[in-house]
């Protein structure tokens, strides 16, 4: 979500309200604080995950003054994004999308995990042309640190076979 935000902040150039942008990347998942993340491995249908999350909405509406101007924005941030209505909506969509793959690959970079998967869920998904960049340079990224990785572990290998003969020299004598 922060990083949603920061997204937002950043593509002031993108043709839409940045402003908006960060409002909606800040409420479009605040359903969750109540009904959990739901994920397409909880085989709960699209229509049963908005229902869940409309109501959900509700329950936050009341607990702010269903009718203060906090609890409308929320309400019609979050059906904005969850229609998919305006440029504003697309492009937080995009980075929720481009979240995700970010995540994937910081946990690929730190874990040495493999997680092509959420990588292979967004192609070609991204409707904006701000998320398509940002994406494909992503995408460039990751690349270029496997090939990093790939030429890094040669070199070591090719280094220790070079040196497996060689006694390491000895420290002088202080």
């Amino acid at each position: 979500m922060y990083r949603m935000g920061m997204m937002s902040l950043l593509a002031s150039d993108a043709g839409v309200d940045a402003g908006r942008c960060m409002r909606m990347a800040l409420v479009h998942d605040v359903a969750e604080a109540l009904v959990g993340d739901i994920t397409p491995h909880c085989n709960v249908s699209d229509e049963q995950k908005y229902k869940l999350e409309a109501d959900a909405i509700q329950q936050i509406k009341q607990m702010l003054g269903e009718h203060t101007y906090a609890a409308q924005e929320v309400d019609q941030l979050w059906q904005e994004y969850e229609q998919q209505s305006t440029p504003e909506a697309h492009l937080v969509k995009d980075f929720d999308k481009l979240e995700m793959i970010i995540q994937a690959h910081e946990y690929e970079q730190s874990q040495g995990l493999g997680l092509q998967q959420f990588f292979d869920s967004t192609r070609g998904r991204f409707r904006t042309d701000t998320g398509r960049a940002w994406a494909e340079e992503l995408v460039l990224r990751r690349q270029q640190a496997a090939a990093g990785a790939v030429a890094g572990s040669t070199e070591a290998v090719i280094a220790a076979e070079a040196g497996a003969d060689k006694q390491p020299p000895k420290a002088p004598l202080l």
